[in-house]
């Protein structure tokens, strides 16, 4: 008789849940889907504000920061599903593979936390357009927004890290090391700018 498939569907499932399996050692969430639903706040945070701003002063540029901001909590949520897929191969590999197909599958294992380190500086660009477009009363939405993103992004390059350093190659653990440092480091003055009173 052969095998049953369940494939399990984690976007769909609420908070209580989603935090539970996050929390769960035993669980298929990793710290990628917890940075995706960290990130997909913060996009929702700058969609309220865009939301506000586009509703009390209508203008074009507030319209495309709305549409991108929700193109991107979209994304976001759609990155808690692609988490775990990415990291399918590492998982076999661990159970049945060598250290060659172990080496192989890391990076690929990684690969969702990178696009939401990417995609969260994104979301801090266009909050520091809407700053500037944003009536007072919804600032703080935009605020919100800076912190959750540069979460997001920092929870992601810890996992990044993490998964470089038992990389063998030492020119790779190097190279993800000063990327994310840089990335990191090109982001923090744009989330100071909107954070600022």
């Amino acid at each position: 008789m052969a095998e049953k498939l369940v494939i399990e569907i984690y976007r769909n499932k609420n908070s209580e849940e989603l935090t539970k399996l996050i929390a769960d050692p035993g669980s298929r969430l990793e710290t990628g889907s917890g940075a995706a639903l960290t990130a997909a706040v913060a996009a929702a945070y700058l969609c309220r504000a865009a939301a506000v701003s586009a509703g009390e002063k209508p203008g074009e540029r507030a319209d495309y920061i709305l549409r991108n901001a929700e193109i991107l909590r979209g994304y976001m949520v759609h990155l808690i599903d692609e988490d775990v897929k990415s990291r399918g191969p590492l998982n076999r590999a661990l159970k049945e593979g060598g250290e060659r197909e172990i080496e192989a599958a890391r990076q690929p294992a990684v690969s969702i936390s990178g696009e939401i380190v990417n995609m969260m500086g994104k979301c801090l660009e266009l909050g520091r357009e809407l700053k500037e477009l944003c009536p007072p009363a919804a600032l703080h939405y935009v605020r919100e927004s800076a912190e959750t993103a540069m979460a997001a992004a920092r929870t992601a390059v810890h996992y990044i890290l993490d998964m470089s350093a038992k990389c063998s190659d030492e020119t790779y653990r190097f190279v993800i090391h000063r990327e994310n440092e840089i990335t990191l480091g090109r982001y923090q003055p744009i989330y100071a700018e909107i954070v600022s009173q």
